[in-house]
């Protein structure tokens, strides 16, 4: 599974970041902060321009973070994929087929040893490391999970968008608009 080669998966906050994306050649983005009452709309604006979305489920507003909300999401909308922090919402994604992607945060040792734990036992097709600009953390979880990594989070510069895919990372999610025309070969 990859995105077509993107380097960069643009993340949408707004309605003005939707349209920049729709009018972007990539393919593949995430939708983040958003309500449940604007995805009809959205998602129907995203076919149109034959995109597609994965949606940050822990990140929109009106719908509980479960598996009952995957399903939802799935039969109303079909989603390219589910991002979440949820052991339960990862596993509904991968038994929907859709991406399955954990998003991890680099809290401490402590916390990055329980995610590794937890990733290890749900197998999601890839991890969302926040922030994203670690680039031998993302060297690390690469090697102890063999899971593709996105790097995500505090991302600022083109410069921090090649270390991160030089370390490994498979994309960088970003909403910095600035960013979202920028592409490194992977090698």
């Amino acid at each position: 599974m990859s995105f077509h080669g993107q380097s960069v998966l643009p993340a949408v906050r707004d309605m003005k970041q939707l349209e920049r994306f729709l009018e972007s050649d990539y393919e593949y983005g995430v939708l983040l902060d958003n309500q449940i009452g604007l995805l009809r709309g959205i998602m129907k604006e995203v076919s149109h321009h034959n995109k597609k979305l994965i949606i940050h489920l822990d990140l929109i507003h009106g719908l509980k973070q479960d598996e009952y909300a995957v399903d939802f999401l799935c039969q109303e909308f079909k989603p390219a994929g589910i991002i979440s922090t949820r052991t339960n919402v990862i596993l509904k994604a991968k038994q929907r087929g859709i991406y399955a992607i954990q998003r991890v945060f680099l809290l401490d040792s402590t916390a990055l040893k329980k995610s590794y734990e937890i990733i290890k036992k749900v197998k999601p097709d890839y991890i969302e490391l926040l922030p994203g600009i670690v680039p031998h953390l993302i060297q690390e979880v690469a090697a102890e999970t063999g899971i593709p990594v996105l790097a995500g989070g505090l991302i600022r510069s083109e410069e921090e968008v090649r270390k991160a895919i030089e370390s490994g990372a498979a994309a960088v999610t970003t909403s910095n608009k600035k960013l979202w025309n920028i592409s490194f070969l992977k090698s």
